[in-house]
Protein backbone atom coordinates (compact mmCIF):
# COMPACT_ATOMS: atom_id res chain seq x y z
CA UNK A 1 0.00 0.00 0.00
CA UNK A 2 1.34 3.55 -0.91
CA UNK A 3 1.80 6.14 2.00
CA UNK A 4 -1.08 7.72 2.82
CA UNK A 5 -1.76 11.59 2.68
CA UNK A 6 -1.46 12.32 6.07
CA UNK A 7 -3.29 15.52 7.74
CA UNK A 8 -2.22 17.23 10.62
CA UNK A 9 -4.89 19.32 12.20
CA UNK A 10 -8.80 18.54 12.77
CA UNK A 11 -10.51 22.21 12.18
CA UNK A 12 -12.49 23.74 8.75
CA UNK A 13 -9.89 22.60 6.58
CA UNK A 14 -8.90 19.53 7.86
CA UNK A 15 -12.06 17.98 7.54
CA UNK A 16 -12.51 20.17 3.86
CA UNK A 17 -9.41 18.36 2.54
CA UNK A 18 -10.52 15.54 3.42
CA UNK A 19 -13.79 15.90 1.50
CA UNK A 20 -12.15 17.43 -1.08
CA UNK A 21 -9.90 14.67 -1.83
CA UNK A 22 -12.53 12.02 -2.14
CA UNK A 23 -14.25 14.79 -4.86
CA UNK A 24 -10.73 14.61 -6.99
CA UNK A 25 -11.05 11.08 -7.01
CA UNK A 26 -8.18 10.11 -4.32
CA UNK A 27 -8.55 6.32 -3.41
CA UNK A 28 -5.35 6.54 -1.51
CA UNK A 29 -5.80 6.13 2.79
CA UNK A 30 -5.70 9.19 4.53
CA UNK A 31 -4.75 9.87 7.85
CA UNK A 32 -6.00 13.14 10.34
CA UNK A 33 -4.37 13.61 13.13
CA UNK A 34 -5.40 15.86 15.89
CA UNK A 35 -4.84 16.86 19.43
CA UNK A 36 -8.31 17.70 20.80
CA UNK A 37 -10.20 14.46 21.52
CA UNK A 38 -13.00 15.76 19.06
CA UNK A 39 -13.67 15.26 15.32
CA UNK A 40 -13.50 18.58 13.23
CA UNK A 41 -15.83 20.99 14.35
CA UNK A 42 -16.78 24.27 13.44
CA UNK A 43 -15.23 27.33 15.29
CA UNK A 44 -16.51 30.87 14.53
CA UNK A 45 -20.00 29.27 16.74
CA UNK A 46 -18.00 28.86 19.81
CA UNK A 47 -18.02 33.19 20.45
CA UNK A 48 -21.33 33.21 18.66
CA UNK A 49 -24.23 30.67 19.15
CA UNK A 50 -22.61 28.00 21.18
CA UNK A 51 -21.32 29.88 24.06
CA UNK A 52 -25.00 31.36 24.03
CA UNK A 53 -26.39 28.14 24.28
CA UNK A 54 -27.99 28.87 20.89
CA UNK A 55 -26.12 25.95 19.52
CA UNK A 56 -25.96 22.51 20.89
CA UNK A 57 -22.25 20.67 20.62
CA UNK A 58 -23.14 17.64 18.33
CA UNK A 59 -24.24 20.25 15.84
CA UNK A 60 -20.39 21.96 16.06
CA UNK A 61 -19.50 19.09 14.20
CA UNK A 62 -18.52 19.41 10.47
CA UNK A 63 -18.79 15.23 9.39
CA UNK A 64 -20.65 12.82 11.16
CA UNK A 65 -18.41 9.87 12.22
CA UNK A 66 -19.26 7.43 9.47
CA UNK A 67 -18.36 9.70 6.97
CA UNK A 68 -15.11 9.29 8.12
CA UNK A 69 -15.31 5.37 8.14
CA UNK A 70 -17.20 5.77 4.90
CA UNK A 71 -14.09 7.68 3.32
CA UNK A 72 -11.59 5.05 4.90
CA UNK A 73 -9.57 7.72 7.09
CA UNK A 74 -8.20 6.61 9.71
CA UNK A 75 -8.83 9.27 12.39
CA UNK A 76 -6.65 9.78 15.48
CA UNK A 77 -7.86 11.90 17.71
CA UNK A 78 -5.77 13.22 20.94
CA UNK A 79 -2.70 12.61 18.68
CA UNK A 80 -0.54 15.31 18.67
CA UNK A 81 2.61 15.41 16.41
CA UNK A 82 5.76 16.35 18.15
CA UNK A 83 7.90 16.59 14.94
CA UNK A 84 8.15 16.77 10.94
CA UNK A 85 10.80 14.71 9.20
CA UNK A 86 10.79 16.00 5.56
CA UNK A 87 13.75 14.01 4.92
CA UNK A 88 12.45 10.83 5.87
CA UNK A 89 8.81 11.80 4.31
CA UNK A 90 7.60 11.47 8.21
CA UNK A 91 5.89 12.37 10.92
CA UNK A 92 6.59 11.77 14.40
CA UNK A 93 3.84 11.69 17.81
CA UNK A 94 4.51 12.65 20.89
CA UNK A 95 4.93 8.78 22.06
CA UNK A 96 7.76 8.28 19.67
CA UNK A 97 5.59 6.68 17.12
CA UNK A 98 6.40 7.25 13.68
CA UNK A 99 4.50 7.84 10.46
CA UNK A 100 4.79 7.26 6.75
CA UNK A 101 2.95 9.87 4.34
CA UNK A 102 2.78 10.48 0.88
CA UNK A 103 1.75 13.72 1.03
CA UNK A 104 1.17 15.97 4.03
CA UNK A 105 -0.97 18.35 5.14
CA UNK A 106 -0.68 20.86 7.36
CA UNK A 107 -3.55 22.23 8.94
CA UNK A 108 -2.73 23.36 12.04
CA UNK A 109 -4.84 26.84 12.58
CA UNK A 110 -3.86 29.47 15.12
CA UNK A 111 -4.69 29.48 19.20
CA UNK A 112 -4.93 32.81 21.14
CA UNK A 113 -2.24 35.40 21.39
CA UNK A 114 -1.35 35.38 25.10
CA UNK A 115 -1.81 38.37 26.80
CA UNK A 116 1.50 39.50 27.80
CA UNK A 117 0.97 40.87 31.42
CA UNK A 118 1.63 39.38 34.97
CA UNK A 119 -1.01 37.53 36.40
CA UNK A 120 -2.31 36.51 32.44
CA UNK A 121 -1.64 32.78 34.16
CA UNK A 122 -4.04 33.20 36.79
CA UNK A 123 -7.56 30.95 37.02
CA UNK A 124 -10.56 32.80 35.24
CA UNK A 125 -8.84 34.31 32.43
CA UNK A 126 -9.75 32.43 29.42
CA UNK A 127 -9.60 32.80 25.93
CA UNK A 128 -12.45 31.56 23.78
CA UNK A 129 -10.24 29.08 20.67
CA UNK A 130 -11.68 25.38 21.29
CA UNK A 131 -14.75 23.64 22.74
CA UNK A 132 -12.65 22.85 25.97
CA UNK A 133 -12.17 26.63 26.51
CA UNK A 134 -16.27 27.55 25.74
CA UNK A 135 -17.18 24.89 28.70
CA UNK A 136 -14.94 26.06 31.04
CA UNK A 137 -15.97 29.86 30.73
CA UNK A 138 -19.59 28.90 30.77
CA UNK A 139 -19.45 27.12 34.19
CA UNK A 140 -18.31 30.28 35.39
CA UNK A 141 -20.77 32.88 33.50
CA UNK A 142 -23.20 32.90 36.03
CA UNK A 143 -25.73 35.88 36.50
CA UNK A 144 -24.47 38.83 37.71
CA UNK A 145 -20.81 37.68 37.08
CA UNK A 146 -17.87 40.59 36.26
CA UNK A 147 -16.50 39.90 32.89
CA UNK A 148 -13.45 42.16 31.59
CA UNK A 149 -12.71 41.76 28.06
CA UNK A 150 -9.46 42.59 26.93
CA UNK A 151 -9.43 43.86 23.28
CA UNK A 152 -12.46 45.24 21.31
CA UNK A 153 -12.05 42.92 18.24
CA UNK A 154 -14.63 40.64 16.39
CA UNK A 155 -14.19 37.88 19.27
CA UNK A 156 -14.14 40.04 22.05
CA UNK A 157 -17.06 41.77 21.23
CA UNK A 158 -19.23 38.70 20.01
CA UNK A 159 -18.14 37.36 23.07
CA UNK A 160 -19.67 40.85 24.81
CA UNK A 161 -22.44 40.22 23.33
CA UNK A 162 -23.40 36.69 24.08
CA UNK A 163 -22.13 37.55 28.24
CA UNK A 164 -24.50 40.16 28.13
CA UNK A 165 -27.45 37.81 27.30
CA UNK A 166 -26.39 35.72 29.92
CA UNK A 167 -26.48 38.31 32.53
CA UNK A 168 -23.11 39.49 33.20
CA UNK A 169 -21.45 42.40 33.74
CA UNK A 170 -19.35 43.05 30.91
CA UNK A 171 -16.39 45.61 30.89
CA UNK A 172 -14.61 45.95 27.38
CA UNK A 173 -11.17 47.71 27.64
CA UNK A 174 -9.16 48.11 23.77
CA UNK A 175 -6.06 49.45 23.62
CA UNK A 176 -6.37 51.26 20.46
CA UNK A 177 -8.52 54.59 20.27
CA UNK A 178 -11.14 53.15 19.03
CA UNK A 179 -13.13 49.15 18.73
CA UNK A 180 -12.67 47.27 15.74
CA UNK A 181 -9.43 49.67 14.99
CA UNK A 182 -7.64 47.12 12.50
CA UNK A 183 -10.42 45.94 11.01
CA UNK A 184 -13.08 48.70 10.15
CA UNK A 185 -13.61 52.13 9.81
CA UNK A 186 -14.42 55.31 12.59
CA UNK A 187 -18.01 54.99 11.15
CA UNK A 188 -18.21 51.19 11.99
CA UNK A 189 -16.26 51.47 15.17
CA UNK A 190 -18.59 54.40 16.27
CA UNK A 191 -21.99 51.76 15.27
CA UNK A 192 -20.46 48.85 17.26
CA UNK A 193 -19.53 51.52 20.29
CA UNK A 194 -22.84 52.24 20.73
CA UNK A 195 -24.31 49.12 20.29
CA UNK A 196 -22.22 47.71 22.88
CA UNK A 197 -23.28 50.90 24.97
CA UNK A 198 -26.80 50.69 24.05
CA UNK A 199 -26.71 46.89 25.68
CA UNK A 200 -25.20 47.78 28.95
CA UNK A 201 -21.48 46.89 28.05
CA UNK A 202 -18.88 49.27 29.59
CA UNK A 203 -16.49 50.78 26.93
CA UNK A 204 -13.20 51.66 28.03
CA UNK A 205 -10.44 52.33 24.66
CA UNK A 206 -6.98 53.81 24.31
CA UNK A 207 -6.12 52.22 27.70
CA UNK A 208 -3.29 49.20 28.23
CA UNK A 209 -3.52 46.65 30.50
CA UNK A 210 -0.46 46.54 33.15
CA UNK A 211 -1.47 43.68 35.25
CA UNK A 212 -4.13 40.83 36.00
CA UNK A 213 -4.87 41.19 39.91
CA UNK A 214 -4.93 37.97 42.45
CA UNK A 215 -3.20 35.20 44.35
CA UNK A 216 -4.62 32.02 42.82
CA UNK A 217 -7.89 33.44 40.98
CA UNK A 218 -8.26 36.67 38.81
CA UNK A 219 -9.75 39.33 41.00
CA UNK A 220 -9.31 42.76 38.93
CA UNK A 221 -8.09 44.21 36.11
CA UNK A 222 -5.32 47.00 36.54
CA UNK A 223 -5.06 49.40 34.15
CA UNK A 224 -2.44 51.97 32.21
CA UNK A 225 -3.82 54.51 34.41
CA UNK A 226 -4.12 53.44 37.83
CA UNK A 227 -7.62 52.27 37.77
CA UNK A 228 -8.86 48.66 38.68
CA UNK A 229 -11.66 47.06 37.82
CA UNK A 230 -13.04 44.16 39.67
CA UNK A 231 -13.32 40.66 38.23
CA UNK A 232 -14.85 37.29 38.34
CA UNK A 233 -13.37 36.80 34.64
CA UNK A 234 -11.22 38.22 32.04
CA UNK A 235 -11.47 37.19 28.42
CA UNK A 236 -8.33 37.56 26.61
CA UNK A 237 -9.26 38.35 23.13
CA UNK A 238 -5.70 40.18 21.60
CA UNK A 239 -5.62 38.38 18.77
CA UNK A 240 -4.56 35.08 17.35
CA UNK A 241 -0.90 33.50 16.45
CA UNK A 242 -0.27 30.65 13.50
CA UNK A 243 0.63 27.44 14.83
CA UNK A 244 3.82 27.32 12.95
CA UNK A 245 6.36 25.99 15.27
CA UNK A 246 6.44 22.31 13.65
CA UNK A 247 7.23 24.09 10.23
CA UNK A 248 9.71 26.14 11.74
CA UNK A 249 11.11 23.28 13.48
CA UNK A 250 11.65 21.27 10.21
CA UNK A 251 13.25 24.36 8.19
CA UNK A 252 9.76 24.92 6.41
CA UNK A 253 10.10 29.03 5.29
CA UNK A 254 7.70 31.21 6.92
CA UNK A 255 6.14 34.41 6.48
CA UNK A 256 3.58 35.15 8.89
CA UNK A 257 2.83 31.75 9.16
CA UNK A 258 3.96 28.94 7.12
CA UNK A 259 5.06 30.17 3.39
CA UNK A 260 2.94 28.45 0.68
CA UNK A 261 2.78 29.66 -3.20
CA UNK A 262 -0.29 30.31 -5.31
CA UNK A 263 -0.58 25.80 -5.29
CA UNK A 264 -0.31 25.20 -1.24
CA UNK A 265 3.05 24.20 -2.05
CA UNK A 266 5.34 24.74 1.27
CA UNK A 267 8.90 24.80 0.66
CA UNK A 268 9.64 21.32 1.43
CA UNK A 269 8.61 18.63 -1.44
CA UNK A 270 5.34 16.98 -0.67
CA UNK A 271 4.40 18.98 2.13
CA UNK A 272 1.19 21.31 1.76
CA UNK A 273 0.05 23.89 4.14
CA UNK A 274 -3.89 25.15 4.45
CA UNK A 275 -6.16 27.13 6.46
CA UNK A 276 -5.24 29.87 9.30
CA UNK A 277 -1.74 28.97 9.32
CA UNK A 278 -1.19 29.43 5.67
CA UNK A 279 0.19 32.25 4.14
CA UNK A 280 -0.23 32.53 0.66
CA UNK A 281 0.83 35.18 -2.75
CA UNK A 282 -2.38 37.21 -3.32
CA UNK A 283 -2.28 39.04 -6.75
CA UNK A 284 -5.71 40.78 -6.01
CA UNK A 285 -3.72 42.86 -3.13
CA UNK A 286 -0.41 42.64 -4.23
CA UNK A 287 1.51 40.79 -1.09
CA UNK A 288 1.25 37.93 0.61
CA UNK A 289 -2.12 36.94 3.20
CA UNK A 290 -2.69 34.90 5.64
CA UNK A 291 -6.74 34.79 6.43
CA UNK A 292 -8.23 33.72 9.66
CA UNK A 293 -11.78 32.81 8.17
CA UNK A 294 -14.18 29.90 7.11
CA UNK A 295 -13.74 31.04 3.76
CA UNK A 296 -10.45 30.37 3.63
CA UNK A 297 -10.07 27.55 5.25
CA UNK A 298 -12.59 25.69 3.10
CA UNK A 299 -10.98 26.93 0.15
CA UNK A 300 -7.60 26.91 0.58
CA UNK A 301 -8.47 23.21 1.68
CA UNK A 302 -10.09 22.68 -1.68
CA UNK A 303 -7.21 24.24 -3.52
CA UNK A 304 -4.47 22.02 -1.88
CA UNK A 305 -6.76 18.69 -2.16
CA UNK A 306 -6.36 19.61 -6.05
CA UNK A 307 -2.45 20.04 -5.91
CA UNK A 308 -2.08 16.84 -4.02
CA UNK A 309 -3.82 15.05 -6.42
CA UNK A 310 -1.85 16.55 -9.60
CA UNK A 311 -4.80 19.45 -10.26
CA UNK A 312 -3.12 22.32 -8.77
CA UNK A 313 -4.77 25.65 -8.93
CA UNK A 314 -3.59 29.07 -8.35
CA UNK A 315 -5.61 30.16 -5.05
CA UNK A 316 -6.07 34.02 -5.58
CA UNK A 317 -9.48 34.34 -3.18
CA UNK A 318 -11.74 37.52 -2.51
CA UNK A 319 -11.98 36.62 0.99
CA UNK A 320 -15.20 37.30 3.40
CA UNK A 321 -15.70 37.43 6.74
CA UNK A 322 -19.14 37.76 9.14
CA UNK A 323 -19.23 38.87 13.01
CA UNK A 324 -23.18 38.43 14.46
CA UNK A 325 -23.56 40.73 17.96
CA UNK A 326 -27.06 40.86 19.35
CA UNK A 327 -29.22 41.05 16.23
CA UNK A 328 -26.53 42.38 14.28
CA UNK A 329 -25.03 40.89 11.59
CA UNK A 330 -21.65 42.58 10.01
CA UNK A 331 -20.64 41.15 6.75
CA UNK A 332 -16.93 42.33 5.34
CA UNK A 333 -15.72 41.11 1.70
CA UNK A 334 -12.53 41.86 0.66
CA UNK A 335 -9.50 43.46 2.68
CA UNK A 336 -9.20 47.09 4.26
CA UNK A 337 -5.96 47.20 2.24
CA UNK A 338 -4.30 51.16 2.44
CA UNK A 339 -8.11 52.57 2.11
CA UNK A 340 -8.04 56.41 1.40
CA UNK A 341 -11.43 56.99 1.22
CA UNK A 342 -15.01 55.73 2.42
CA UNK A 343 -18.44 55.79 1.59
CA UNK A 344 -21.44 54.90 3.57
CA UNK A 345 -24.79 54.06 1.74
CA UNK A 346 -28.25 53.13 4.05
CA UNK A 347 -29.49 53.91 7.68
CA UNK A 348 -26.71 53.87 10.54
CA UNK A 349 -29.47 54.83 13.13
CA UNK A 350 -31.42 52.18 12.12
CA UNK A 351 -28.71 49.70 11.99
CA UNK A 352 -28.90 48.54 8.10
CA UNK A 353 -26.05 49.85 6.19
CA UNK A 354 -22.95 49.60 4.35
CA UNK A 355 -19.54 51.11 3.96
CA UNK A 356 -17.66 50.85 1.21
CA UNK A 357 -13.46 51.27 1.23
CA UNK A 358 -11.51 52.91 -1.45
CA UNK A 359 -8.31 53.47 -2.21
CA UNK A 360 -8.53 56.24 -5.39
CA UNK A 361 -10.82 54.82 -7.54
CA UNK A 362 -10.55 50.75 -6.56
CA UNK A 363 -13.31 48.96 -4.54
CA UNK A 364 -11.09 47.39 -1.92
CA UNK A 365 -13.68 46.61 0.89
CA UNK A 366 -17.77 46.46 1.66
CA UNK A 367 -18.57 46.12 5.37
CA UNK A 368 -22.39 45.53 5.28
CA UNK A 369 -24.38 45.98 8.49
CA UNK A 370 -27.65 44.30 8.39
CA UNK A 371 -27.45 44.45 4.33
CA UNK A 372 -26.74 40.88 3.32
CA UNK A 373 -27.56 41.92 -0.43
CA UNK A 374 -24.60 44.94 -0.16
CA UNK A 375 -22.35 41.81 0.62
CA UNK A 376 -23.27 39.62 -1.99
CA UNK A 377 -23.12 42.55 -4.60
CA UNK A 378 -19.58 43.28 -3.48
CA UNK A 379 -18.43 39.49 -3.62
CA UNK A 380 -19.03 40.18 -7.02
CA UNK A 381 -17.91 43.44 -7.94
CA UNK A 382 -14.84 42.59 -6.16
CA UNK A 383 -14.80 39.33 -8.18
CA UNK A 384 -11.53 39.57 -11.31
CA UNK A 385 -13.49 39.49 -14.66
CA UNK A 386 -13.14 35.84 -15.99
CA UNK A 387 -10.44 35.22 -18.06
CA UNK A 388 -10.53 34.90 -21.78
CA UNK A 389 -9.96 32.17 -23.57
CA UNK A 390 -7.82 31.67 -26.33
CA UNK A 391 -9.04 30.86 -29.68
Amino acid sequence: MSAPVVIVGAGQAAAQAVTSLKAEGFGGPIVLLGDEPYLPYQRPPLSKAYLGGEMTEDRLELKAPKFYADAGVEVRLGARVSRLLPAEGQVELAEGERIAYGALLLATGTRARALPVPGAELAGVFSIRSIDDVRHFRAMALPGARLVIVGGGYIGLEVAAKARKLGLDVTVVEGQPRLLARVACATISDFALALHEGQGVRVITGMGVTRLVGPDRVSAVELADGRVLPADLVLCAVGAVPNAELAAEAGLALENGIRVDAATRTSAPGIFAAGDVASFPSTLYGRRVRLESVQNAIDQAKAAAKSITGAAVAYDPIPWFWSDQYDVKLQIAGLLDGFDRTECEGDVAAGRFCVRYFAADRLLAVCSVNDPKSHMLARKALAPPPALVPG
